[in-house]
This record gives structure tokens, C-alpha cells and sequence, in this order.
């Protein structure tokens, strides 16, 4: 897993320690944490929904079996995809879609049919990733391209109170009082009153996508991403920036109940802290400059919150933000590299007429 299977015998060379094999490990470690514990949170809301008592283990136990085929069908047909994209094409096997496997599953409810997975992973992969020339040739982020896919075609599989619990309750009642609702559907109904504490949604233990849940595990992720030099931590801290920003100029103004929400709880709702560590922090489909990292994180994190709060009819922005910067991502680059070229061709003019004089 993190040895490259082609070494030099001959001549200088300077090597990163860093691979695309061991890039792509690290970024599935920095994943496990929040695919733990949504295995746990699944079954913790089924067990609340039926108003079953359980262990952490039984709970951790009955979610992971359910994650289980949604990780194993991305994968099969992901390969599958990619293998015979690699033949045909008599290109070697990369390791992308290590990555793009495991996130697939974890921005998805769990409930969601086996074959829409299998056709939103066959959608990303041909027509997000391949025909645009394989691994670190796509312009958008696969993963996100798969749930865009099933957002607009099959729409009441991917919002509404019932989906997050109905496919972890079938055959069974649930019990007075529970409700599947997530928060950002609570808030796009102006219910906000009946949200969870601050704290639960920091912990991750609410109705939500698997992995998207728990703002804890995720930035235990960030960390690992950020030490290892993986993550850009300028697109991560720059994310929360334009959030925290857009956060405050609408509590200012304040026309509706969503707007009077504080501006941090849109950190720990939805997918805004999952889509800022291992969405917006794609290298290939987001900026490279260092300025424009920066430009690109603040992009997203402001448009994020605005398609949230202004459009009640879709009231998880972070896909679409993201998805939006990856189109303007290498306009950016061209700017700022541009905007380099001519302050150097400015301070050489300066420095030539000085030496003139």
C-alpha cells in the first residue's frame, strides 16, 4: 500500500516523499474516522427510531453491515469501470479511486437502493472522471458528480424526513415522537426551534448522509490530512472563512428564521465540514496556486451558505459550491498566475529605468 511499484536503478533523482499510492491511503485513513462512527450513528438512529434499547456495539454492529453493500457496490463497479478503461486505453492501473470509493458511500443516506448507487458510481466514473482522460485529468469531483446525479435524478431519494431512517425501520414501527428529519430540513422549514443541541450535531448523532454527520470525526480527518501534508489546510481553514463571513452578514440582516440561525451552526450541519476537509481539498479538480486556494475556499464557503439559507427548496449548498468552484478553478489559477507575471514585469521595468538614471 504505500510502495510505489517502479523504482530507478540509474542516475540522480529528487523524489517527494509522497506517492499517489500513499497520497491515496492517507486520505482513506483520514476517512475511517468518520466511517466508523457513522456505522455507529446508523445504528443508533434505528434503534431510536423503534425505541429499542441497544449496546454501542450492537448499534456500531448493525450500522456497519448496512454501510457494508453500499461500499462494496461502489467499489465493483468503480474498478470494473476503470479496469476497462485502463485496457482499452493500455494505460496502467492508478490507484484514484481509492478515494472516490470510500466517499461515494459515506455523502449518501443509507437507505438508498443498491442499483441507483451502482448507476450514480457508473455515471461519476465514465462521464466525471474518464472521458476526460482518467485520474488527475477530471475537472469536477467524481464523488460529488455521483450525488448530484441522484440529487436531480431521483430526488425523493435524497431528501425528505423518511429517508434517512425509512429503509433502517422497514417491517418495524416507529415509535411517537421520532423524527428522521435533518437539520438543514428542519431549518429549510423553518422549524429551527427543534433542532438539536449545538453539541449533538458536533457529535454527529442526527439523522444525516453516513459520513457527513459527526463534525468531530471529520476534523480528526482534517488533522490527519493537514500533519501528513496531504489536505491544503489554506482550501480548509478558507471554507470556514467565507462560511463564518456569509454567516454574519445574514444574521445581520435577518429576514427569516434561517437567517437568525448562528452562524456556527452551519459548521456542524449538513455537509459543510465533511465537503471543506475531503471535497474541496481535491487537488485536481480544485486550485494549485497558493493565492488561489485561498480565493477558492472563501468561493465556496460563501456560496455555500447562501444557496442554504436563500434557496428553501435546496437547502444543502456545499455540493453545489463546490461543484461550481471546481468549473472556475483553473480561471482562478490563470489569474493569479498572470497577476504574478505582470507585478514581476513591473518591478524589472522599475529596477531597468533605475539603473538608467
Amino acid at each position: 500500500m504505500f510502495v510505489p511499484d517502479k523504482v530507478t536503478f540509474k542516475g540522480s533523482h529528487i523524489r517527494d516523499n509522497i506517492d499517489l499510492k500513499r497520497t491515496m491511503i492517507i486520505v482513506v485513513v483520514a476517512l475511517l474516522p468518520a466511517l466508523l462512527f457513522g456505522s455507529y450513528n446508523i445504528g443508533l438512529q434505528h434503534f431510536r427510531s423503534t425505541g429499542i434499547e441497544s449496546t454501542v456495539f450492537h448499534a456500531f454492529l448493525f450500522g456497519l453491515l448496512k454501510v457494508l453493500p453500499l461500499i462494496i457496490v461502489s467499489y465493483v463497479v468503480g474498478l470494473g469501470i476503470e479496469f476497462t478503461a485502463a485496457q482499452i486505453r493500455g494505460h496502467e492501473i492508478n490507484e484514484g479511486f481509492l478515494v472516490t470509493g470510500m466517499l461515494i458511500p459515506l455523502i449518501m443516506p443509507i437507505d438508498i437502493p443498491l442499483w441507483m448507487l451502482a448507476l450514480a458510481t457508473a455515471f461519476a466514473v465514465i462521464l466525471g472522471k474518464e472521458v476526460f482522460g482518467g485520474t488527475g485529468m477530471n475537472i469536477f469531483n467524481p464523488a460529488l458528480l455521483a450525488r448530484a446525479f441522484l440529487f436531480f435524478s431521483y430526488p425523493g431519494w435524497m431528501t425528505g424526513d423518511k429517508v434517512w431512517t425509512e429503509g433502517l425501520t422497514r417491517g418495524q414501527n416507529i415509535i411517537d415522537g421520532f423524527s428522521g428529519a435533518t437539520p438543514l430540513a428542519l431549518c429549510a422549514a423553518g422549524e429551527t426551534q427543534k433542532l438539536p443541541s449545538l453539541m449533538e450535531m458536533f457529535i454527529g448523532t442526527i439523522p444525516g448522509s453516513v459520513g457527513e454527520t459527526s463534525t468531530l470525526a471529520i476534523l480528526i480527518g482534517a488533522a490527519i490530512l493537514i500533519i501528513t501534508g496531504i489536505g491544503s489546510w489554506k482550501i480548509i481553514v478558507s471554507v470556514f472563512a467565507g462560511g463564518l463571513g456569509m454567516g454574519l452578514i445574514l444574521n445581520a440582516v435577518s429576514i427569516n428564521t434561517f437567517m437568525e440561525l448562528p452562524f456556527y451552526f452551519h459548521f456542524v450541519m449538513g455537509g459543510f465540514a465533511f465537503g471543506a476537509v475531503f471535497m474541496a481539498t481535491d487537488p485536481v479538480s480544485g486550485t494549485q496556486t497558493e493565492k488561489g486556494k485561498w480565493i477558492y475556499g472563501l468561493m465556496i464557503g460563501i456560496l455555500s451558505i447562501l444557496f442554504r439559507v436563500l434557496n428553501p427548496a435546496y437547502p444543502e449548498g456545499v455540493m453545489l459550491a463546490i461543484l461550481l468552484m471546481n468549473t472556475f478553478a483553473p480561471l482562478i489559477d490563470h489569474l493569479v498566475i498572470q497577476s504574478s507575471i505582470k507585478r514581476r514585469l513591473k518591478r524589472a521595468r522599475i529596477a531597468i529605468n533605475n539603473s538608467i538614471k
